[in-house]
């Protein structure tokens, strides 16, 4: 796994920020939110929604799957972190979408 793919969504947003050199302030203005928000969301202490992902996207022009790939298995790994099973859990899910998109074509 690489380090890219081990930093939490969170992490991945300020890297961005960094790297564009914007203040926390002028991006959460981009984003139509408070700084405060944005802050807690780049510390993983508050979730983003499909509106901020999708800014986020657009600002930094970054694929959107990518974004909302990096957020739903941040959320997913977090519930099952400390399941005894969560491996396993996972190998199920995983059989269980397949199954299921198969039986809506």
């Amino acid at each position: 796994m690489s380090t890219l793919e081990r930093i939490s969504f969170g992490e991945y947003v300020r890297s961005l920020r960094g790297k564009a050199n914007l203040p926390l302030r002028k991006v959460a203005a981009e984003l139509n939110i408070d700084t405060s928000t944005l802050s807690k969301i780049e510390k993983n202490e508050r979730n983003a929604n499909e509106q901020i992902i999708d800014g986020i996207s657009r600002m930094f022009k970054i694929d959107q799957s990518e974004l909302k790939v990096r957020y739903i298995s941040d959320k997913i790994t977090n519930q099952l972190l400390n399941e005894e099973d969560g491996l396993e859990i996972l190998k199920i899910v995983e059989k269980k979408i397949k199954y299921y998109r198969r039986k809506k074509t």
